[in-house]
């Protein structure tokens, strides 16, 4: 599925739709989100995650790497990996506690993670486009195929995000 999102509410709108198409299960998930910095990776997973119901602050986790979102029963783990130096370094992060019921590891820049990373269910790529940004989203399992099949269905997009397929 490619999206053209014209602006930032776009970009949000992306991210709150997100939200609810990842509640339908409490399946442990894996998303990716690939992107130069600014195309918009942190606003599409802070409106998802305020879609989620995180109502206190949702920090960038650049510096810390791992920023944890407990929301109900989905417990969000929002990844940075920017500043990674090597993906050995994930090792002392702990990232397999994090795949159980219930948990989404929402993670940016996973090329930096190599081999060393879960595989993802869902995979999002945002470019810029003139003057604007695209994105495009991927399953990559079953369960993102389930969450795929959700956002197609799901008319919140509109009248930000025009699907470009």
């Amino acid at each position: 599925m490619d999206l053209n999102l014209v602006d930032t509410y776009a970009t949000e709108a992306l991210g709150k739709a997100l939200a609810q198409a990842m509640s339908i299960t409490l399946d442990s998930g894996v998303v990716y989100l690939w992107g130069e910095l600014g195309a918009g990776k942190t606003t599409c997973v802070r409106a998802l995650l305020r879609a989620a119901g995180v109502v206190g602050p949702v920090r960038s986790p650049t510096y810390t790497l791992v920023e944890e979102y407990p929301c109900g029963i989905l417990h969000y783990i929002h990844i940075d990996l920017y500043r990674l130096r090597v993906p050995e370094e994930l090792e002392d992060l702990g990232l397999r506690d994090y795949l159980r019921p219930g948990h989404r590891l929402l993670i940016e820049w996973p090329e930096k993670g190599g081999k060393h990373l879960p595989p993802a269910d869902l995979e999002l790529s945002f470019q810029y486009h003139h003057n604007s940004r695209r994105a495009s989203v991927i399953a990559r399992s079953s369960l993102g195929a389930n969450w795929l099949v959700k956002l197609g269905i799901d008319n919140s997009l509109n009248p930000y995000v025009s699907n470009l397929t």
